[in-house]
């Protein structure tokens, strides 16, 4: 049986992962493109909203909807426009479940996530 340690482990490597992921570009000397940056910026902040939501539960619609925030203005300032409308988009939603998460208006197998 699994235990609460080897999750936190798991959700620890996986956060790393990311960050690592999103700093290679930069450490390979890639060519540095604005979608390399979007990209970069927003695999590392969900690597640091996951290690917060892992060690602080309470604070997933704050991080949640912080999230929105940041995908959406990323994508529309650092990408071109196909892709920007789409991360703005994915942004917005990101936001409006975060608000209706506080509400407490999202079915209730959607609200156990937010409220554990």
């Amino acid at each position: 049986m699994a235990n609460v340690k080897m999750f936190k482990l798991l959700g620890v490597m996986l956060a790393l992962m990311l960050i690592v992921w999103a700093v290679s570009p930069f450490v390979t000397h890639k060519p540095i493109t604005t979608e390399v940056i979007a990209t970069a910026i927003i695999l590392i902040l969900i690597a640091v909203a996951y290690l917060i939501i892992l060690y602080n539960p309470s604070w997933t619609k704050a991080v949640f909807f912080f999230e929105g925030i940041v995908i959406g203005v990323s994508g529309y300032m650092l990408l071109d426009y196909p892709y920007s409308v789409e991360f703005v988009i994915v942004g917005l939603i990101i936001i409006i479940i975060a608000v209706l998460a506080y509400l407490q208006k999202l079915p209730p197998k959607i609200l156990k996530w937010f409220y554990r």
